[in-house]
């Protein structure tokens, strides 16, 4: 897969996703806690659009009668059938180790700025003076 300019990091704030075609393949892109993933948009379970459903936490580990919330922002769950994928790996909540979703690999670069032609400048008796 080669490398595909989405938009600037600026214009996709913490908690927001793009559910885009690059390369012919639809894939979602996310903006956990300011990290990017980005998870094919299609649910290994029945080929639903994945990445447009619900992104939410979870239950985690503890102790009997207690309930911990967290993982906020991590967690998408199919629109069709609520089948749950952790976005920042690709694996399922119910059965990580064999039901997943394709990932791919997502990096923020450095903004190219266009090189601008630039012509040194003094100060002489109080005139400002370009030098070309």
């Amino acid at each position: 897969m080669g490398r595909h300019v989405i938009g600037a990091a600026a214009e996709f704030p913490v908690g927001t996703r793009r559910v885009l075609v690059v390369e012919g393949r639809p894939i979602g892109v996310f903006n956990v806690n300011g990290t990017y993933y980005a998870l094919k948009n299609s649910c290994p379970h029945q080929g639903a659009p994945l990445c447009v459903g619900t992104v939410t936490g979870m239950t985690l580990p503890s102790a009997p009668g207690e309930y911990v919330y967290g993982r906020e922002g991590e967690i998408v769950r199919c629109p069709w059938h609520g089948w749950e994928f952790d976005i920042t790996t690709g694996k399922s909540i119910f059965d990580p180790h064999k039901c997943l979703v394709k990932t791919y690999e997502v990096t923020v670069e450095a903004e190219e700025i266009p090189e601008v032609e630039t012509y040194p400048v003094t100060v002489e008796s109080g005139t400002i003076v370009v030098h070309i």
